[in-house]
């Protein structure tokens, strides 16, 4: 299936279509140009799908935590030590515990690299990273299971001022 070429070099493009799949998997919804939106929604269409397909395919595993003793006000429990040259210096005390993490199968770990292909890192207003490929796998592919497709929507909002491009809101349906 040839892509539109959006008037683009294919940096460009491919920029422009990764930047608004990561838009409308964050927010849910998107303003822009019926060309630029059908791509987009096929793109997007095509990593809900594999999410979906990839839904609950997880398997928990133990491993070995070390993390820092704390005293009661919360503070770090420090002990002295020696060095080889005879000098002293400050060790934080450590203990291990064993906990039970979830892991990816592989064909879910697949599913999640070619996942960000399409999928920018982003930061929130805080300048946090949030993680878009999580909330594909955790929040919308959940959201979307037994449903076989249609998992977009596009309006059209009229032309835009300037160009008379025909303006639209892309969103996910649910």
């Amino acid at each position: 299936m040839p892509q539109r070429k959006l008037g683009r070099a294919t940096d460009q493009r491919k920029a422009i279509l990764k930047n608004q799949v990561t838009a409308l998997l964050r927010s849910g919804r998107i303003e822009t140009t019926e060309a630029r939106a059908k791509e987009v929604q096929a793109i997007a269409e095509k990593l809900i799908a594999m999410a979906i397909k990839e839904d609950g395919n997880i398997t928990s595993k133990q491993i070995k935590v070390s993390s820092a003793k704390l005293d009661s006000k919360g503070r770090k429990i420090t002990k002295t030590a020696t060095s080889k040259n005879d000098r002293k210096y400050e060790v934080v005390e450590r203990e291990t515990k064993t906990e039970m993490v979830a892991v990816d199968k592989p064909s879910r770990l697949s599913a999640r690299r070619r996942a960000m292909r399409w999928i920018y890192r982003v930061k929130d207003e805080n300048g946090k990273y949030v993680n878009v490929v999580d909330k594909l796998f955790d929040e919308i592919a959940p959201k979307f299971k037994g449903v076989n497709g249609g998992y977009t929507r596009i309006y059209k909002l009229g032309p835009r001022r300037g160009d008379a491009a025909e303006k639209v809101l892309l969103e996910l349906t649910k």
